[in-house]
């Protein structure tokens, strides 16, 4: 007479069979990094308008090439009024050179941006550029908008 063996492992071979894990994924989800990145898309967009220069000034276009710079330039603005901003702070005439002596790292060597209204009065402008310019700075330019 025969002897039956049990089909499902059950006999006692002292080994039990492990059921299949599942092979790790190995696939990135790209769905979350997407999403960041358009958060991150749109609130640069917003921001961006924000980070000019903080003085309101309506700048001459011109089709002038735009001057390469290493360092990051001193912005001397002059506002339709004729009133004078170091950067974004208000400063008189007479405390012009003596703030823009103060931020300029590299001495007289330093680039200096003029920013001028359209508007504004040409001699306020020349008058600023005169100061500047006999204070011992070279590197002066004037800045204005591309021509569409």
């Amino acid at each position: 007479m025969g002897m039956g063996v049990a089909a499902g492992g059950g006999g006692g071979g002292g080994r039990r069979r492990r059921r299949k894990s599942r092979a790790v994924m190995s696939e990135i989800n790209v769905t979350p990094m997407v999403d960041v990145m358009l958060v991150l898309l749109i609130i640069f967009m917003v921001a961006a308008p924000m980070m000019t220069a903080g003085v309101p000034i309506d700048l001459p276009k011109t089709a002038a090439n735009e001057m390469p710079s290493q360092t990051q330039p001193i912005t001397v603005s002059v506002d339709p009024a004729g009133a004078i901003y170091v950067d974004e702070n208000q400063v008189t005439e007479a405390d012009l050179v003596s703030t823009v002596t103060g931020l300029a790292t590299g001495g007289t060597e330093d680039r200096i941006y003029v920013r001028g209204d359209t508007t504004a009065n040409y001699g306020s402008v020349m008058r600023v550029m005169g100061l500047l310019s006999s204070a011992g700075f070279t590197k002066i330019g004037l800045i204005t908008q591309p021509e569409q």
